[in-house]
């Protein structure tokens, strides 16, 4: 079992700044982040191998970065440039197995989320 407790959430205007973390039970192959706006589906943000290699959406590269502090075992998620439509609950999300995609069905674990709201 792998917990997730992400935080850092918040409300800030266009523009503007936020960080998420997440802490976790332990550091797994493959961690994510993922979002979900009021009445749409979730959809994947960003990932990190146990490697380091990341990867993003196309919506928020340049812009959010992933990293992660093993010793901590935390997963973060810096958000900047921020715009109204980054508005969703941020989830962050774990699997124990040996590859990392961007398929919210891949993952096993969830945290409860946490809300970002970006007013313009």
């Amino acid at each position: 079992q792998v917990q997730l407790v992400e935080s850092g959430g918040g409300s800030v205007q266009a523009g503007g700044s936020l960080r998420l973390s997440c802490t976790t039970s332990t550091i797994t192959y493959c961690m994510a982040w993922f979002r979900q706006a009021p009445g749409k589906q979730r959809e994947w943000v960003a990932r990190i191998t146990n490697y380091g290699t990341t990867d993003y959406a196309d919506s928020v590269k340049g812009r959010f970065t992933i990293s992660k502090d093993n010793a901590k075992t935390t997963l973060y998620l810096q958000m900047n440039s921020l715009k109204p439509e980054d508005t969703a609950s941020y989830y962050c999300a774990a699997h124990r197995r040996d590859f990392c995609s961007s398929s919210l069905t891949d993952f096993t674990y969830w945290g409860q989320g946490t809300q970002v709201t970006v007013s313009s």
